[in-house]
């Protein structure tokens, strides 16, 4: 127990936080440094209360404010990065790797024959995109699409301005068209 907090001091700094947990552990520990017993202390395992003492003790009452879960280790390291970073920057070789394109779950075969690590779509996308690359698809075009009606279309607008300025002034205008 460190000597430069008392249960006054530790109980200021619980109305202070605006945490409800490091709230929770100020208190339960004032109560401690108040001559109440870490066993008897209501609501809170002695587990819980050696943890707080610790944190106090070793970072003050920063140390008892609610830390992010560090998660799951990362499936893929660093060289297995770069060389995935590689793969999708040069593309993948038809008749090797027998796709067009790369489709995740084509990199997640492909990471398997590499490295025989079995890692999920999901995962696969989130370690792309913290690599920096997003899902980009080409906007699909009819093969039978007409450039000259496309531009016609584009400037419609104009055309009508110009026609209603020129042609049709003062008149009403009546459009009829068709679409193929």
């Amino acid at each position: 127990m460190r000597d430069d907090f008392d249960g006054s001091a530790l109980r200021r700094l619980a109305r202070q936080s605006h945490n409800a947990g490091q709230t929770r552990r100020l208190l339960a520990l004032a109560e401690i440094y108040g001559g109440g017993s870490r066993s008897t202390r209501r609501g809170s395992a002695a587990s819980e209360c050696r943890s707080c003492v610790t944190g106090l003790s070793v970072s003050g009452p920063d140390g008892l404010l609610n830390g992010k879960a560090p998660g799951a280790p990362s499936i893929l390291d660093d060289s297995q990065r770069q060389v995935l970073r590689r793969a999708v920057e040069d593309g993948p070789i038809p008749a090797v790797h027998g796709v067009v394109r790369w489709r995740l779950i084509d990199l997640a075969r492909w990471l398997f024959e590499e490295f025989r690590l079995e890692i999920s779509k999901q995962t696969l996308s989130r370690e792309l995109r913290n690599m920096g690359f997003r899902k980009l698809s080409a906007r699909p075009r009819h093969h039978a699409q007409d450039e000259e009606a496309a531009a016609v279309l584009k400037n419609f607008s104009a055309i009508v301005g110009e026609v209603a300025a020129k042609e049709a002034c003062g008149k009403k205008i009546e459009l009829w068209f068709q679409m193929l």
